[in-house]
């Protein structure tokens, strides 16, 4: 039932990252820790202008890659980690961006968040759910898991969630979380999932 309502709310949920092939879209969901994809976005179309492949990344200058990306937060380790991310791409993938789980998560900065949303929206490729902050948070107050670990909570997700839903289901919950079911203040009264909600304040 909660599949049901979802997907008549949110029908077409998808990335909020722009970007234009694999690698932006990794290098922006590095940049989205900690950050709201809003202001990565405002971030991006002057970095991407500078830096437009692997290789550019890889022999960025950390002072400059730093000015860029610095409104994200953390900057000195983003840029780090985006630097070396760059570096292993060209030495170990000919520059490309890999197709695997198992190779995406050799890479620096890259976890199984950031692996799950190159291969699903990148790649189509549901390898996993994708669990950031809004994920954990509205899918255990669905009720769908009891874990705070963002990797137990996607082991608990993919058991009920079909896999051909797994990429935007992930999706729809982020869209839900900004919309809607906001951390602190959630919009009970305006929820499309109400009626199947434990935690509705109503």
């Amino acid at each position: 039932m909660i599949l049901k309502l979802l997907k008549r709310a949110y029908p077409g949920a998808n990335c909020a990252l722009s970007h234009k092939n694999p690698l932006q879209l990794m290098v922006s969901t590095i940049l989205s820790a900690q950050c709201t994809d809003k202001r990565v976005n405002m971030v991006t179309p002057a970095l991407f202008a500078r830096y437009k492949t692997a290789r550019d990344f890889a022999r960025a200058k950390p002072p400059e890659l730093e000015k860029l990306v610095r409104s994200t937060g953390f900057f000195r380790q983003k840029a780090r980690w985006i630097k070396a991310a760059g570096a292993k791409l060209e030495q170990d993938f000919g520059g490309q961006v890999p197709r695997t789980m198992e190779a995406l998560l050799t890479l620096p900065g890259v976890a199984r968040k950031t692996a799950n949303v190159v291969l699903g929206t990148a790649f189509g490729m549901a390898e996993g759910i994708v669990v950031d902050t809004h994920v954990k948070r509205i899918a255990k107050k669905l009720g769908l898991t009891r874990q705070t670990d963002p990797v137990k909570v996607e082991q608990d997700l993919v058991k009920v969630v079909p896999r051909k839903d797994w990429i935007w289901f992930s999706h729809a919950l982020i869209t839900h979380g900004r919309q809607v079911c906001k951390a602190g203040r959630p919009l009970c009264p305006k929820c499309p999932l109400i009626s199947v909600c434990p935690s509705r304040e109503v």
